[in-house]
Parts: structure tokens; C-alpha cells; sequence
């Protein structure tokens, strides 16, 4: 029996988008920037199958009815690259505010593994986010249980991962709702994070590079996070530890 190949999701949040400003073409053409011969030029049908886009430029401009734009791929199904965003409206605080979430899949593999930290910069420097992170899906499933509120008894994280507040909870967007294998943060972000300290951060900071715009990406792990993998397990604990705004368990969160 074959293995389920693993994927790397990306995930960048930004400003809620305003018309047709241009970022969502900025975001799919930076994507295939980074990605040596990707092009992300057809759509999916009901039926699940690629369908080719004459005009794709046009479809992906066209600011869909909940505030994103449509999903669009690379139309080689055993090979299946895809990208898409949605606006996520504002939480019940009284500072809260909409966000546009942009979400990619690749396959994770050595070809994606390469390009990885240029695609999250092109991804979200394109959107003008707030911040973001690559991170394997395998990974995402446990750290996603970080904010999930049981129905009986206290919040119970697998791996001793801290609690995270729910992200409408958070005082501010600018805040990062988790952290992920490579992180992308702009330079809001980072003033909200105090990174970086030089004090504290040598080691963050061997593996971090400023974008154009003043933000940070920061890659946690070497490898693809693999929380089965201890040494992975306690690069995140620590980050977690050095970072206590992420998640609201600081003096992040107007409420859990």
C-alpha cells in the first residue's frame, strides 16, 4: 500500500481586500515566481477535474462574493498545486476586524522543500499580510488542536504544546493566531513579538532574513517540522516559550 504523501500548507493573513487592488494577481503571479515552471492557469469543475483558464488573469481578479478570490491550480492531478483565498470576517471584539486568508497546497517534496521560504515571502508580500506561516499538514493537524475547547474539562493540547486563545479572541490582527514551520511576519508583527532581540534570538535569527518591506521569515526547524521528530517537538516549544504574544497567552488576548 502507498504511503498518503504529506503536503505543506501555506497560510498568510492580511488586510480584508478593497475591490479589485491588485493583490490577488500579485499573490498567484509571486507563487509562480518562486516555483520553477508552475503555472497556476485552471480552475476546478463539480466533477473535481482541471479545466484550463483562457483568461485567467480576468477570473482571478474578479473579487468573489466572500471577499477572496476563486481557487485556481496547476492542472496535473498527480500533481496538484492550488491556491485560493476567502475573506474571514471580524470576531465579536469591539477592535476586531475582517481578514483575507490566503491558502495554498503543495505536494512536500524536495522540489517544494526548495522553494518553500520564497514561495510564503512571494505569497505574502503579494497579499500585504500581517502574518503567516508554511507549514507541513501533518504538523497542522496537532498544532490546530492547540485551540480546539473540548466539550468536558480543560483544554488538552497533544505534546505539550501550549493553549491557544481562539483567534477572534486576539487584541490585535497582528498578532499570530499559531506558529508554523517557516513564519512569516511583517515588521507590525514583529514589533508586537519584540523580535528581533539580539539577547535572545541568535539562534532564530540564524535561520530568519528580512523581506523588502521590513518583514521577517523565520524558519523554526531545518527540516520540514515533524513533531515525531524530538529535537523538531522542542525547536517549537521553545518558540512558544520565547513568544508567549502568539496565541493570545501573553498580553495578546482580550479573552479565551
Amino acid at each position: 500500500m502507498t504511503a498518503t504523501r504529506d503536503c505543506l500548507g501555506i497560510r498568510v493573513f492580511a488586510p480584508a481586500l478593497l475591490g479589485n487592488d491588485g493583490r490577488a494577481l500579485a499573490i498567484v503571479h509571486g507563487m509562480e515566481r518562486a516555483f520553477p515552471g508552475l503555472h497556476l492557469g485552471w480552475k476546478v469543475s463539480e466533477e473535481g477535474r482541471p479545466v484550463a483558464l483562457p483568461r485567467r488573469d480576468a477570473w482571478i481578479s474578479e473579487v468573489t462574493p466572500d471577499g477572496g478570490f476563486r481557487l485556481v491550480c496547476n492542472g496535473d492531478e498527480s500533481y496538484p498545486v492550488t491556491i485560493s483565498a476567502w475573506e474571514r470576517r471580524a470576531g465579536p471584539e469591539p477592535h476586531a476586524q475582517p481578514l483575507l486568508q490566503v491558502s495554498a497546497e503543495l505536494p512536500l517534496d524536495a522540489a517544494t522543500i526548495a522553494v518553500a521560504v520564497d514561495m510564503l515571502e512571494e505569497v505574502a508580500e503579494g497579499a500585504r499580510a500581517l502574518w503567516g506561516h508554511a507549514t507541513p499538514d501533518r504538523a497542522v493537524g496537532e498544532i490546530a488542536q492547540q485551540s480546539i475547547r473540548p466539550l468536558q474539562g480543560p483544554p488538552r493540547p497533544p505534546r505539550g504544546l501550549p493553549v491557544l486563545a481562539l483567534s477572534e479572541r486576539l487584541r490585535a490582527p497582528e498578532i499570530p493566531h499559531c506558529l508554523g514551520w517557516l513564519n512569516y511576519w511583517s515588521a507590525a508583527t514583529a514589533r508586537w513579538l519584540n523580535f528581533p532581540d539580539p539577547a535572545r534570538d541568535a539562534e532564530l535569527l540564524s535561520r530568519s532574513r528580512r523581506t523588502a518591506t521590513g518583514g521577517w521569515l523565520v524558519r523554526l526547524t531545518d527540516e520540514p517540522l515533524d513533531l515525531d521528530t524530538p529535537v523538531h517537538l522542542d525547536a517549537l516549544l521553545r518558540a512558544y516559550e520565547r513568544f508567549p504574544e502568539i496565541g493570545g497567552r501573553g498580553t495578546g488576548a482580550s479573552g479565551v
